[in-house]
């Protein structure tokens, strides 16, 4: 609760900043109040509460996801004062809105109750449509912005169609009553029908396969900076909501749920990375490179009662390495009317730095040992192997294979091409964030016990 208040609360000091005509200074003291919110949260990681009648429960796992998602939003803010410097006027309202947006995703994993749920995504999800339509002049923002709203809308509305479901099963909100009761014999049909259309809205928003076809263009019409918002912290944000959400609310999962999260799973893997592989669009690839990574992170759907700490963990290797591959990205279009492959043409001569960071993050989502990628995936695959689903497992290591492929043509165009022209200089922020992430990255691969022994 604390942190709620404390990131309401910067949100609001970044739209004084504004009026007050303190602009140079946003960016810098965002990320001064965003470690503050983080050492708060840390504080709170051994001390379990519940605040107004449950709506909100501080454990262990609220913690630590919320931990995962303030330092993603450090490192997407720091990127912001160069993404934004042709608008100087508008900085604050994005940085703004990007901090009000962390306020939704952590009331995502804190809720304990299913209006303060419904709350937190609304919150997240309108923060999104607006950043995704934020480039005004832009055709291709405007149809991404129009396309993300009309599909997020959409799917609000099977989610909050789903929570009426459940609440006229169980009449009650409150998730440690739903938990309680759910655990009687008789249960109202529409209750596991209210559990599956929380789940299905809930695949909108991380954009598993078959709910996917609105990612490609909203990730390439959208703001670069945007695009790295939803492919790392909304990806992550979404898929530890849903384990939350089938976790608290005790659904019984049953062997034909899980036959279907199973199918959906190895079909986000699939298509993903097939569809990746003729992409020559950067931000496209990424965008069914995360599709691909959806179908990894519900793997641990199937082992529910064990996978917190894996969850975690594979969604800290996946996001750290995302913003890593997009800090490169914002840096080598910046100025350019697209993301082509093209673009990344002799990168390892113009700027090895650079290149070997791209080239590291790109490896660590193939899954290559030093990389956290590597681990995340392994840890993974025991627990299903365990669990007994071989086939998903054979599924996911076929697909990790086939992913090299198409990152690989990035990594290629970087080291075996001619360089296009020469480069500009690279802004020292770029570089930082770029470094930071992918140091944490390999950080974690070596000692993956600092994460996974958190939600042991």
């Amino acid at each position: 609760m604390n942190t709620l208040i404390a990131i309401t609360g910067l949100g609001v000091l970044c739209l004084l900043f504004e009026i007050l005509n303190f602009r140079k200074a946003i960016v810098t003291v965002s990320i001064i109040g965003l470690l503050a919110v983080l050492a708060l949260t840390v504080s709170e990681f051994n001390s379990p509460m519940s605040y107004y009648n449950n709506m909100i429960v501080v454990s262990k796992f609220s913690t630590s996801f919320s931990s995962l998602f303030i330092v993603l939003t450090i490192l997407l803010v720091a990127l912001s004062h160069d993404f934004y410097e042709d608008h100087p006027t508008k900085i604050s309202d994005f940085i703004a809105i990007k901090i009000f947006m962390l306020a939704g995703a952590v009331a995502m994993v804190s809720f304990g109750n299913l209006a303060m749920f419904f709350l937190g995504i609304e919150i997240l999800s309108i923060s999104l449509y607006v950043l995704a339509a934020s480039d005004r002049l832009s055709l291709k923002s405007n149809e991404a912005g129009m396309k993300y709203f009309l599909m997020g809308s959409f799917a609000s509305g099977i989610i909050l169609f789903g929570i009426c479901l459940i609440y006229g099963a169980m009449g009650t909100f409150d998730v440690a009553e739903i938990t309680d009761w759910s655990r009687s014999a008789e249960l109202p049909i529409w209750f596991p029908i209210g559990i599956s259309l929380v789940t299905i809205g809930m695949l909108f928003k991380i954009a598993a396969v078959p709910f996917h076809f609105w990612a490609p263009d909203v990730y390439e019409g959208s703001p670069a900076l945007t695009t790295a918002t939803m492919s790392t912290l909304v990806k992550v944000v979404a898929v530890a909501t849903l384990y939350k959400l089938l976790t608290a609310m005790n659904a019984d999962l049953s062997d034909a749920f899980i036959n279907i999260i199973i199918v959906i799973s190895i079909a986000s893997m699939t298509v993903g990375n097939i569809m990746a592989l003729k992409q020559t669009n950067v931000k496209r690839m990424l965008a069914f490179s995360g599709i691909s990574h959806a179908g990894f992170m519900l793997m641990t759907l199937m082992s529910i009662s064990t996978s917190a700490g894996s969850l975690l963990y594979y969604a800290s290797a996946y996001s750290l390495a995302g913003i890593a591959a997009f800090s490169v990205i914002l840096y080598v279009c910046k100025n350019r009317n697209n993301e082509d492959i093209e673009n990344f043409n002799g990168l390892g001569k113009n700027n090895p730095l650079m290149a070997a960071v791209l080239t590291a993050s790109l490896l660590s989502m193939a899954g290559i040992p030093i990389f956290a990628g590597f681990f995340a995936k392994m840890i993974l695959f025991n627990q299903v192997i365990e669990a007994g689903y071989l086939v998903v497992v054979i599924a996911a290591v076929i697909n990790s294979i086939i992913s090299v492929g198409y990152y690989f043509k990035l990594i290629l165009a970087m080291y075996n091409k001619e360089p296009n022209e020469a480069v500009a200089k690279t802004p020292f922020v770029f570089y930082a964030v770029a470094v930071v992430a992918i140091v944490l990255n390999i950080v974690l691969g070596l000692f993956p016990s600092t994460v996974l022994d958190l939600l042991g």
